[in-house]
């Protein structure tokens, strides 16, 4: 192919990227409008989605083509069940509920993880780049709003201590998917499963906003 996969799959799922990113629950999120109780709850729906992401990590960690993707510094689990501690307290393991567009979302990672690996770098991509490049702004907006320690509990899945140097690791990432170990026709499905995926986060943004919504 004469454009890189990397430039192909951003470019074409732009559309569905920004529907993301200017959700209402997202803009009201940011805005101000919404308080810490609607920032608790997008991060316990974050847990069951990178639980499914970060359950496939063994699995396929050997696989052709979604194995060189499978990098242990990326990992989230361990920093959003910090996260949750500190906003729902010790316990908060038995108090965390999925919304069913959350379920949804972390069914269909999990099936990719059993069934079709280059779906799950669709899914591994759209998730990590996202986080280490706009969940900085969601960081910053929680820390000066509702007064976290500056990359400390309760923001902690957005501080990914591991990667020393974000840019290079993006320009790193963009490369294996330049490289990435399928053909045409399969990178096309992998682009409409990136697409996919963001329509799956969306619909979690929209019963996320239905729910404070009601409450208000």
């Amino acid at each position: 192919m004469d454009t890189p996969f990397s430039t192909l799959i951003r470019t074409a799922s732009h559309e569905q990227h920004t529907e993301a990113e200017t959700s209402t629950f997202m803009s009201d999120l940011l805005g101000g409008t919404l308080g810490v109780d609607a920032y608790t709850r997008y991060t316990e729906q974050l847990w069951f989605v990178y639980k499914a992401l970060e359950d496939g990590m063994d699995r396929l960690a050997d696989d052709p083509v979604a194995g060189p993707f499978i990098r242990t510094e990326l990992a989230r689990v361990p920093e959003l069940a910090r996260d949750l501690a500190h906003l729902r307290g010790p316990d908060w393991r038995e108090r965390v509920t999925a919304l069913p567009a959350t379920e949804a979302y972390a069914a269909r990672i999990a099936e990719c993880v059993r069934e079709w690996p280059a779906g799950y770098v669709a899914h591994h991509y759209t998730r990590y780049l996202g986080d280490l490049s706009g969940g900085q702004i969601i960081r910053d907006k929680a820390e000066k709003t509702w007064g976290f320690a500056r990359k400390g509990d309760g923001v902690r899945f957005y501080v990914f201590e591991g990667v020393a140097n974000p840019a290079a690791f993006k320009r790193q990432y963009r490369e294996l998917l330049d490289a990435i170990a399928v053909d045409e026709l399969e990178q096309q499905r992998v682009v409409a499963e990136c697409k996919r995926a963001f329509s799956l986060n969306t619909a979690v943004f929209v019963a996320l906003g239905e729910e404070f919504s009601s409450a208000a």
